[in-house]
């Protein structure tokens, strides 16, 4: 399909760094990482009667609605390669530098994302200045960092996304009026990241599972290698069982993710700009009347 919103030269500038992540670590991504429905129904109800929508770091492709004319924007290759047959058109482009008009589309989604891009302020500013609202996937790493396996088992983790995830202080401060609620993640949740498995842990000993989640694969292999042997081992002794017996009784948990969304501030602009016209235009048809009288 020729997506008719495609402006873009077939050059565009993408973030290097997000592009070589992926395409070392995403070998297999979406065999581990699959949509799961819950969170997707209300993706998608957050984009609500937008009928044109921009897919921002997409990956290959989860969450995306079928029932809209999207395009997507995607650095890496080997993410390109795995969307699906039929799915959405994707330029390689990044966040920083989206090859679009101003106020292309009606909404822009970006999802498990912004934690990638080399440039947040750019990235937001992009996003807004080419669609007029926004729906986008984060998370808290005050919430994440109590996470059991990282704080028991990899504490390093917890360093190496802070270094990377913004925080929700900075991120809604950059992208101004927005609402924030949160995503929970069920015990069995079909999207592989990490905390995905929070009541499944025999599926971290895997490591095509932990080479799905980039942050496993951003963080010191030999602190990771070591709290899985300790995991390991915890599981074989029943100790693991044990300590965390309260999960069981547990359907979901709050493991910090969150949906941001709001307006863009040049989409408020253009709206307060044509009820201004209006009422001008108004005036003066009012003026014109009460002359002819």
């Amino acid at each position: 399909m020729t997506n008719p919103l495609i402006t873009a030269s077939a050059t565009v500038p993408t973030t290097q760094g997000t592009a070589a992540v992926y395409d070392r670590i995403g070998i297999g991504y979406s065999s581990v990482r699959r949509p799961d429905p819950r969170w997707a129904a209300v993706i998608r109800a957050a984009l609500g009667d937008a009928r044109t929508v921009l897919n921002v770091g997409a990956g290959s492709g989860a969450y995306e609605p079928t029932d809209v004319t999207l395009l997507s924007v995607e650095p890496s290759q080997e993410m390109r390669a795995q969307r699906p047959a039929g799915s959405a058109p994707c330029v390689a482009a990044s966040a920083e530098h989206l090859p679009f008009d101003d106020q292309s589309f009606d909404a822009a989604m970006a999802v498990l994302t912004v934690h990638h891009w080399s440039d947040l302020k750019a990235g937001l500013a992009e996003l807004q200045r080419v669609a007029a609202r926004f729906a986008i996937v984060t998370y808290d790493m005050d919430v994440q960092e109590n996470f059991w396996f990282t704080r028991d088992y990899v504490p390093e983790i917890a360093a190496a996304e802070r270094s990377r995830v913004p925080s929700m202080e900075r991120l809604t401060e950059l992208l101004g009026p927005c609402e924030v609620i949160e995503l929970p993640v069920w015990h069995d949740f079909t999207d592989g990241f990490m905390t995905a498995f929070w009541r499944r842990p025999t599926a971290y000993l895997d490591p095509a599972t932990r080479r799905a989640c980039s942050a496993f694969a951003l963080t010191s292999q030999s602190a990771v290698a070591r709290g899985v042997a300790r995991l390991e081992e915890d599981l074989a002794s029943g100790a693991w069982q044990r300590r965390y017996a309260d999960l069981w009784d547990r359907d979901h948990i709050d493991a910090g993710f969150r949906l941001v969304t709001g307006v863009s501030p040049h989409a408020v602009a253009r709206e307060s700009g044509a009820r201004e016209s209006g009422a001008r235009e108004s005036s003066a048809r009012e003026s014109d009347a009460e002359g002819g009288a």
